[in-house]
């Protein structure tokens, strides 16, 4: 799979606020790339923890459940679409189904 807005994540993970997530994040785009998901029942058999907002949005929990990291998948595509990632307090306060990227 090909991550967007890959390296926006890492430069996130380097802030101090999110810095103890960091190596997770790269475990995850590790992962990420080396994986072939056709649908998310293909996705979910990896991610068991990982939450399916719908057909292309998708919550993983970052180190455990500290961190929260919504993206969008394009599945014929390929493509992972980085939306959000943030604390699991910041998570709480936001709406997973409607939140977008910005730059």
């Amino acid at each position: 799979m090909r991550i967007i807005k890959e390296k926006t994540l890492i430069e996130y993970c380097r802030l101090s606020k999110y810095k103890q997530a960091e190596e997770s994040v790269k475990a995850w785009i590790y992962e990420v790339r080396f994986s072939n998901w056709n649908n998310a029942n293909e996705l979910k058999l990896k991610y068991g923890n990982a939450s399916i907002i719908s057909a292309k949005r998708v919550v993983f929990n970052i180190k455990g459940n500290d961190y929260r990291l919504i993206v969008d998948v394009e599945y014929k595509l390929k493509i992972v679409f980085v939306v959000w990632f943030g604390t699991h307090s910041e998570y709480d306060r936001i709406d997973a189904k409607t939140v977008s990227y910005e730059n």
